[in-house]
């Protein structure tokens, strides 16, 4: 279990104990873990801001003062930081929009030190974005990606010639600084590469996709991966 894991997992057990608390040796036990590592990890969440209460002696432990509500995951500055910067900086991403509102979620429940390290550092850090394409058009693709839908697109090529597409969404990718919406396109029968910023108009039809699968891609470069891979 990772320690992020773990700490969402310790504020949940002492939550549950209630007024009867844990022993350090019971909650050490519990997780697999020495009785020093159970400490360090009492100090993060206390460090955190959340409301870790300990009782000396035997019968003793530690709890969680009544009606105390924790995040998930407790989050350094820094890390927050980060988040926030990627999110700016990635502003013509697929769910951007999603991921700033969850950034937003995160900062909204950071306790009141940590936050208000965070927003100092923010202010040390810029972006310079290129400007978002149509919010419509992100939005379309985006949901029809996610709810493997056929979507309609106005698109017009590099070479300026506009036409009309029925495509089954596969997978979204970056590809020298531009996303791609790449899928199966009912028109040519092939899985076919498209610019978002190229595209027009976008609506999602209630035409289900049909199973064209990453697969029918091919290999992506060696350079590149899926979001969900951990960094190198």
């Amino acid at each position: 279990m990772k320690r992020a894991e773990r700490l969402h997992a310790l504020s949940e057990m002492l939550r549950r104990s209630g007024s009867r608390g844990c022993s350090a040796e019971r909650l050490a036990h519990d997780f697999d873990v020495s009785v020093r590592t159970v400490k360090r990890d009492l100090e993060a969440l206390e460090r955190s801001g959340a409301p870790v209460w300990s009782r000396p002696g035997p019968g003793g432990g530690y709890g969680l003062a009544a009606g105390s509500s924790l995040p998930p995951v407790s989050l350094s500055a820094s890390q927050a930081v980060a988040l926030m910067a990627a999110v700016s900086a990635a502003r013509d991403a697929p769910y951007s929009d999603s991921a700033a509102a969850g950034v937003q979620k995160i900062l909204d429940v950071l306790d009141p030190r940590t936050r208000a390290r965070a927003d100092e550092l923010a202010g040390r850090v810029w972006v310079s974005a290129p400007p978002s394409g149509s919010r419509a058009i992100r939005s379309a693709v985006e949901e029809a990606m996610a709810e493997q839908r056929v979507v309609r697109i106005r698109y017009t090529s590099q070479g300026g010639t506009t036409t009309d597409r029925d495509v089954e969404p596969v997978l979204f990718a970056s590809r020298n600084g531009q996303w791609h919406l790449v899928g199966w396109c009912r028109t040519r029968e092939a899985i076919r590469w498209f610019a978002v910023s190229r595209i027009q108009r976008a609506n999602v039809t209630s035409t289900p996709c049909t199973g064209h699968t990453v697969d029918e891609v091919g290999e992506p470069p060696s350079h590149a991966r899926a979001v969900h891979g951990q960094p190198d």
